[in-house]
Order: structure tokens, then sequence, then C-alpha cells
């Protein structure tokens, strides 16, 4: 962060106002998970532009835990703001009626962050509204996200922050308990958590991802030479699609 919790948060609600305001869109929708990131991005939204005009929606499917969909209807409740509730299961049972359809974790995880971000879109658009994005800068340097999912937003209010500072600054703002202490999962197959799937905690991961930072991308630990591997193999997820049009 660059500055305290306080001095950041106001800076970010900041840039959710100009960003509201330049658009002379209605209001915003965020997907709430019960995790920690989108549920920052709910309270800082809500902190910035007041709760008439963010409205959070769930979209759990089969493996959604009960605990994460009581969370984030919890958090909505506590902000005062509307929260819809959409189950994707139908739309990913219809794909898997899609001849030669193959069902394995990696896969319908895709899948599934795309049909999320496709609703996020039709609601957002239905009634006028942005659509808030929800990642943060440790994952969209790992790419450890969905390329037109869950990484598909109008704006993205905490993307410059790792998970660490992610953290640090939902206990500055008091968010509860029952989101800060559980493991950080994206809710795409059951038992998947983000480090168990990374291989590493975060903590490690934003050490790493600073000390590359800082020493020109070149690695000097076993850590930062997994995170590198993972930084490198993930870069067309932070490019711009390939094409001619610049030089037409």
């Amino acid at each position: 962060m660059q500055c305290d919790p306080g001095c950041e948060a106001e800076r970010i609600e900041q840039m959710i106002r100009h960003v509201l305001w330049s658009s002379s869109c209605a209001g915003i929708v965020v997907g709430v998970s019960g995790g920690v990131d989108s549920s920052l991005a709910a309270v800082l939204c809500t902190a910035a532009l007041g709760k008439e005009r963010v409205k959070g929606v769930l979209l759990p499917s089969e493996v959604t835990r009960k605990e994460d969909i009581r969370d984030a209807r919890n958090l909505c409740t506590a902000l005062g703001i509307p929260a819809v509730t959409v189950s994707i299961q139908p739309i990913l049972d219809r794909y898997r009626e899609t001849p030669g359809y193959l069902q394995n974790t990696y896969l319908e995880g895709n899948l599934t962050a795309r049909i999320r971000m496709t609703l996020l879109y039709y609601l957002a658009n239905r009634e006028y509204r942005l659509v808030c994005g929800t990642s943060n800068r440790s994952e969209y340097l790992l790419g450890y996200c969905t390329k037109y999912g869950d990484n598909a937003a109008d704006f993205q209010p905490i993307l410059h922050l790792y998970k660490t500072e992610v953290y640090a600054l939902a206990r500055h703002l008091e968010l509860p308990a029952a989101i800060l202490d559980k493991p950080p999962s994206a809710g795409l197959w059951a038992g998947q958590t983000d480090e168990g799937e990374l291989g590493l905690t975060y903590p490690v991961i934003d050490q790493a991802l600073r000390a590359l930072e800082s020493n020109r991308w070149l690695a000097s630990t076993d850590e930062e030479e997994k995170v590198l591997r993972l930084v490198e193999s993930s870069r067309h997820k932070r490019s711009p699609p390939f094409s001619l049009l610049a030089g037409s």
C-alpha cells in the first residue's frame, strides 16, 4: 500500500466515485462470494457510493459451500445493500449436454468463472450499472484467474494490492472474522483452496513477488523461481489480444 490503511481506503473510494461519475451509470454490481477480496470490494464500493448504488450478486453452484453463501448474505445485510442470488447450476448443466463435453476440474472451473461474469454483465447492463472487479495484485501477476471470467470487469478497485495487503485493509475496515479466517478459495470445485492449488502460501508468494519486482525479475530462491515461472507462463492473461490493428 502506498500509505496507511485509512488513507488507502480513501484513495480507493475516490477512484470508485470517479469511475462511476465519469461513466454516467446508475450504480454498480459486485459478485460477492463470501471471500475476502469480493467482500472488501463491496465494503469499499458502499463506503464510496452509498448503499443505494451498490448491489451484491451471489452466483452459487452445486459445489459452493453453505458458509460462503451465508457470509456473503450477512455482509450484504450489514452493508444495507440488496443481495440477489442466481444459481448458475442450471446453466452449467446445459453446457454439460454439449457433445464431447469433458468434465474435469480445470475446464469446469474456467467455465464456471465465465458463466458468472456473463451473468454479472447481464444484470449490470439491465440496470445500467458497472461491474466491479475483485482481483488482487498477487493473483493478477501469477495469472491465477480466468480470462474473460473473474479478471473481466469495468474497474478493479483492489488490483494494486497484494493479497497480504488485502487482508491488512480488510482487518482495518473490520470485516467479519468469518470472512477473514477462512482459507482463500475461488469455490470452483469441492475442497479447492487457492494456496493448495498454487502450492505456496500468500505471504510467501507476496514476499517473492516483491523481491522479483525489486530485482528486475531475477530469482534468487526456489520460491522466487516457482513464482517467476507462474508469472512468465501467464503473461498472455495480462496482454491485449494479438492483432495487426496497431500497424493498420
